[in-house]
């Protein structure tokens, strides 16, 4: 059984597995759950994806709008966010608006990924990437964390 929680209303929408989540729709507002697009959160959504997400991981991208190199991997970002779903959902967290979530991951530099496997970070990474880096190393990643 997977789980996402919805972006728009907040909910946790349980499916099957055997379901392509990309179909599936929150119970409570009706909104689709995976657009394959990043999805904005702040500190306390950014808790809630981490606890409520099974089955699909979470790639987030810690990120700030002064940020040069930030800027420059927003539409990679968004392209690899298609590319990876739906076994991957991208959030962006702005870390001016959310330091505390920042410093709790340990972010030293920006643009920073970590990559969730139910709620543990199973990978990180700083520094702009293409679209075509930031897929590869989560895909990667994830193989490696399910062989362990």
């Amino acid at each position: 059984m997977r789980q996402l929680v919805c972006t728009q209303c907040g909910a946790a929408n349980r499916f099957p597995d055997d379901r392509d989540p990309r179909a599936a729709k929150c119970g409570q507002c009706h909104v689709v759950l995976l657009t394959g697009a990043p999805v904005e959160v702040d500190e306390a959504q950014l808790a809630k994806h981490r606890g409520a997400t099974k089955g699909v991981a979470l790639l987030l991208d810690v990120w700030a709008p002064w940020c040069g190199p930030c800027q420059a991997m927003a539409p990679q970002l968004e392209k690899a966010a298609e590319l990876l779903a739906p076994d991957v959902r991208v959030l962006k967290l702005n870390s001016d608006e959310a330091p505390g979530a920042a410093q709790a991951l340990g972010v030293r530099g920006i643009p920073a990924l970590f990559l969730f496997a139910e709620d543990r970070v199973i990978a990180q990474q700083s520094g702009a990437m293409p679209a075509s880096e930031i897929v590869s190393w989560t895909r990667k990643a994830l193989t490696e964390a399910t062989a362990r």
